[in-house]
């Protein structure tokens, strides 16, 4: 039975700390072949590796790891992370993967970042908080522009997979703008 404690909630999704019984659904997730393409996921991982990476994540004060789940059936959707948290510069990375394709493109993945980003903003007063997406993602580069995020560089050909170099957009959103 999965545990419920519910740490930021929205209206469609809650999110929650990691348990050891997500794991399962955590790790089958790296073995969905458009999750890998769109995370630049390469290597090949044990479940006990992703197991202790879990469990480490999960307790380091620089980064908040939380899972996605959907409000009325319970069902896990993904996770979000911020990381990298830096409280003199006051800023973060924000990261997201959606692991059911039931949710995909249904604004699941939004609303959860928006609760991670007012969290992140309203509650640890961060000034800035970037990602990295790759080029041809173009689903989550339009949901990022939803919340307010904005193009700020282009690392070009920065990302081999399956047979060719890829761009990776560096987007950024600063506290006034996410309130606006």
């Amino acid at each position: 039975m999965q545990t419920q404690e519910r740490f930021l909630e929205g209206e469609r999704v809650f999110l929650r700390p990691y348990h050891e019984e997500d794991l399962d659904f955590l790790y089958q997730s790296l073995y969905i072949h458009e999750t890998r393409k769109l995370t630049g996921l390469k290597k090949v991982y044990s479940k006990e590796y992703m197991a202790e990476y879990f469990s480490k994540i999960s307790i380091d004060e620089s980064r908040i790891f939380l899972v996605i789940v959907d409000q009325a059936t319970n069902e896990l959707i993904g996770d979000v992370e911020l990381s990298y948290i830096d409280l003199l510069s006051r800023t973060s990375y924000i990261r997201i993967q959606i692991s059911n394709d039931h949710y995909l493109s249904k604004g699941y993945g939004t609303e959860a970042m928006k609760l991670l980003l007012d969290y992140g903003f309203g509650v640890y007063n961060l000034h800035r908080i970037e990602l990295e997406v790759y080029s041809f993602n173009s689903r989550a580069i339009r949901a990022y522009e939803k919340l307010g995020f904005k193009q700020e560089g282009i690392k070009r050909e920065s990302m081999y997979y399956n047979h060719e170099y890829h761009d990776t957009i560096i987007m950024g959103l600063l506290k006034s703008e996410f309130f606006k």
